[in-house]
């Protein structure tokens, strides 16, 4: 199974006074833009996923629509194991139903993705193993259903050189 791990393009900063509840934090235009960008490029590098799963939080909620409006990938769903500050084994524990396909997208948050990568790369979700940079994608494969330790690193592609692509 592959599994493309999204970290969400670039939001507006945090402001209590804007967004009461952080979960409404937009992305920024220029954000949105780049990340479009970035989306028509990984058209040409990455497989389409069967699923896009999202944090249902603006930000990465809109990331994964820029993904099926420039990649051609699957309208997202959403999935709150994704949302700000969840742990991450309840990522893994809340794939079952989805254990069938063999490729899918989580668009998510940081520190989330890159405890999510390396709970399935090393089998711990140590924070700061693998930082993802806003808007960066990474494509992890798995032999059966993802499960902590089992994952190999393809590649992992920053916005700047998925929209070189």
């Amino acid at each position: 199974m592959d599994l493309y791990l999204v970290r969400h393009a670039t939001a507006h900063d945090r402001d209590p006074v804007r967004w009461p509840d952080d979960a409404d934090r937009p992305l920024t235009p220029e954000g949105e833009q780049e990340f479009l960008q970035a989306a028509k490029g990984l058209k040409r590098v990455a497989k389409e996923p069967e699923v896009t799963l999202a944090s249902p939080f603006v930000r990465a909620w809109r990331t994964a629509e820029l993904l099926a409006e420039g990649a051609g990938w699957p309208e997202p769903e959403a999935f709150p194991s994704l949302e700000a500050d969840r742990p991450v084994a309840g990522v893994l524990d809340e794939l079952g139903p989805y254990t069938g396909r063999t490729r899918i997208a989580l668009v998510g948050h940081e520190p989330g993705m890159s405890e999510l990568a390396w709970l399935l790369l090393a089998g711990n979700p140590a924070e700061g193993q693998i930082h993802f940079k806003k808007g960066a994608v990474a494509r992890l494969q798995t032999p059966g259903p993802p499960e902590a330790g089992g994952a190999t690193l393809r590649w992992l592609l920053i916005p700047d050189a998925i929209r070189k692509r």
